[in-house]
């Protein structure tokens, strides 16, 4: 059941993105009287899955899932019709339009790209909100169990303050890609304010170790499940544990360190129950446990029992525009410094490029309409700059020679035109099979 929740989800964001990407170079080819030969979800190699023709247009979906296209009557593009380019031009066909309409075309499906992803951020503002937890409200700082965090210098009860200068203000979903992109961070540690220097290869690092989140809030020890043959039987599911042999244990890292201490030892435990505090013997086992199952506690218990202030703040839909306006802002700009990294060596940052598997690995489990909704307008801005490559065969490649044809005023020669679509289609063919095969790799090695 997971597995088609999570597949679901990523079939649903990838059509979504795929229809109104085509769809932004189909209403303009429609404004300007050209003619659209094809529109399909998914490519039709040798047949499709459905198909229906309305007027000069085949709609159809077809049965392989690397993304879908519309095809444009006199365009060189992937289908490589030479026969109809050795006709001679005719009024419908897209070669004879003028340059900024030919431009306009191309640059379609990346500008819906954009908007739909600054329109869904404006949305979510609007529904979600926006929730945190304020830096100023992390007394005890974060927690930190990255091997390649800790290997930098950061430790648990560290606070993130400032990301090569940027002051962090609260604690979300976005600090961590800020920390791996920067390459000094600020932090306070026992009160004190020191910089850890980022190595250029962090990116590189982070992948020769387990996976997991970089950082994380302090969570308190919270009893779980108790197995019937548990000799902690003094313990109930939901207690909350406060000390252990006399020594503070707020938080679940600070238990860890005191059981381990403790082994094959009966020790003295404060707990929180129903509001209360109790004492009660707790046995630890050989390997510095208590034999019990952990539990959680939801942000609103957490902020009940003082742990963390969760602060939430809630938009009207005209004070949802600037604050989406910004959060794709923000996923714009840190996607290209992303891309940056990608295409520097010295960062290692290459070796994280995944295929179709990364991003079926983003979605949950579960479904959520918030994290769908997130997610999908992350690859919206992710399908938009990556089309905007200037490599031929893909939008940007296309962008690039009208360009150079609207400043000039030389149109390139149609046989160049096609020799630059096949090198462009090798280049891409070649860097979905490095993305893909990186998935391949880390399935096989576990990382």
């Amino acid at each position: 059941m997971d597995i088609f929740i999570k597949l679901s989800q990523f079939l649903l964001s990838l059509s979504l993105l795929i229809i109104l990407h085509e769809l932004g170079h189909f209403i303009p080819a429609k404004l300007f009287k050209t003619r659209v030969e094809k529109f399909y979800l998914f490519f039709d190699v040798k047949y499709s899955l459905l198909k229906k023709k309305i007027g000069d247009t085949e709609y159809g979906i077809g049965w392989l899932p690397l993304g879908g296209y519309v095809k444009i009557s006199g365009m060189i593009d992937e289908s490589m019709d030479k026969e109809q380019m050795a006709l001679p031009p005719q009024p419908w066909e897209f070669r004879s339009k003028p340059a900024y309409q030919r431009l306009i075309i191309m640059l379609g499906g990346v500008t819906v790209n954009f908007i739909l992803a600054f329109i869904i951020y404006i949305g979510m503002a609007f529904a979600y909100g926006e929730t945190y937890i304020a830096n100023d409200d992390l007394k005890d700082g974060l927690l930190i169990e990255n091997k390649a965090m800790i290997n930098v210098g950061f430790k648990t009860g560290d606070k993130i303050l400032a990301a090569d200068g940027l002051k962090i203000a609260k604690f979300d979903n976005d600090i961590t890609m800020k920390v791996i992109m920067a390459k000094e961070v600020l932090i306070e540690r026992n009160g004190m304010q020191q910089t850890i220097k980022m190595p250029n290869d962090f990116v590189d690092q982070l992948s020769k170790h387990e996976k997991g989140g970089l950082m994380s809030i302090r969570m308190p020890f919270v009893v779980g499940a108790i197995s019937e043959d548990s000799k902690n039987t003094a313990l109930q599911p939901k207690d909350v544990v406060l000390k252990l042999n006399g020594q503070p244990a707020k938080y679940f890292d600070q238990a860890k360190a005191i059981l381990e201490n403790n082994k094959n030892k009966i020790i003295p435990a404060t707990i929180l129950r129903d509001l209360k505090e109790i004492e009660v013997p707790v046995v630890v086992t050989s390997d510095g446990k208590l034999g019990i199952g952990v539990g959680g506690l939801s942000l609103s218990n957490l902020e009940k029992l003082g742990y963390y202030k969760i602060s939430k703040q809630e938009f009207g839909f005209l004070e949802a525009i600037p604050v989406g306006i910004t959060k794709g802002k923000d996923q714009l700009i840190g996607y290209g410094k992303q891309l940056k990294m990608i295409f520097s060596p010295s960062t290692g940052a290459y070796k994280q490029v995944g295929g179709f598997k990364a991003i079926f690995d983003i979605f949950p489990n579960t479904w959520s309409w918030e994290t769908f909704w997130n997610i999908t307008a992350l690859l919206s801005i992710m399908l938009g700059v990556m089309n905007l490559l200037p490599i031929p065969a893909l939008d940007g490649g296309h962008v690039m020679f009208l360009l150079y044809e609207i400043i000039s005023g030389k149109k390139p020669s149609d046989k160049f035109l096609e020799n630059a679509q096949l090198v462009g289609f090798v280049l891409l063919i070649t860097l979905l099979l490095f993305a893909n095969g990186n998935d391949i790799y880390k399935a096989i090695v576990g990382r």
